[in-house]
């Protein structure tokens, strides 16, 4: 259950696209900007049939 998100970097501000796992509904994992490297820190919610219900993107230390 992969679906693909466009995101915003919280560091430079560029958009990109992220592939989510929507086969876990809520989930907490880091991710580098495709652009500029740093780690994002995504928080995914998902429905329990694999819909992807929302998605948080914060920079490293606003967690």
């Amino acid at each position: 259950m992969l679906t693909l998100q466009d995101i915003c970097c919280p560091y430079c501000g560029k958009t990109q696209q992220v592939t989510v796992d929507c086969s876990v509904e809520v989930q907490d994992y880091y991710e580098d900007c495709q652009v500029c490297c740093r780690p994002m820190s995504m928080h995914v919610l998902c429905s329990w049939d694999g819909d992807l219900q929302d998605l948080i993107v914060r920079s490293e230390n606003d967690t």
